[in-house]
């Protein structure tokens, strides 16, 4: 059983802001207030254990770091782009025949690969995040700054997914906590 301290100690607003990122990224919480979320602002659960409040806030602070594409983990990518060629972004394809290793055809000849079909499911703000970078350049020629980002970006979706289930592990504890 987890140690129950209460929080006594003075918190920053950084220490507060990457605890509430890492609960609005909990699948359980996601799942649990979804209607709240829609019609509401979000009811944050605060916990009185200072020590899951810490571990939540240092997840938070891992999913931040990823989501802005700076975080450490991003410069071993888990996506390539290994087919030189025009870089022409025609209509984006994901292509699932290899389950654990999925491919992004941006044309004929080209695309990215590692990309788990989760990773390309995954939304935020009820829009496929791979999918929609790559409409957003629809008709252009990707530069080699583009092909790295979007390489980052898909490793940040699959390490966001991981995390994502390592705070679920601690927001049940939360909400007995609060």
């Amino acid at each position: 059983m987890r140690n129950k301290k209460r929080i006594t100690k003075d918190v920053t607003p950084e220490e507060i802001f990457y605890y509430i990122y890492a609960v609005l990224f909990s699948n359980i919480y996601r799942i649990k207030y979804a209607e709240f979320l829609k019609i509401d602002f979000p009811r944050v659960p605060f916990t009185r254990d200072y020590k899951l409040f810490i571990q939540l806030g240092k997840l938070g602070q891992q999913l931040a770091d990823l989501h802005l594409l700076k975080s450490k983990d991003l410069d071993k990518s888990i996506s390539k782009f290994p087919i030189d060629g025009a870089n022409k972004l025609e209509k984006p394809r994901f292509d699932s025949a290899q389950r654990d290793n999925g491919k992004v055809w941006i044309n004929k000849e080209q695309y990215f690969d590692g990309i788990k079909e989760a990773v390309w499911q995954y939304q935020i703000g009820g829009y496929q995040v791979c999918e929609k970078w790559l409409k957003d350049r629809k008709d252009r020629t990707l530069t080699l700054d583009e092909i790295k980002t979007y390489c980052k970006i898909v490793t940040s979706l699959s390490k966001t997914i991981d995390l994502q289930n390592e705070i679920d592990k601690y927001f049940e504890e939360v909400e007995k906590t609060v």
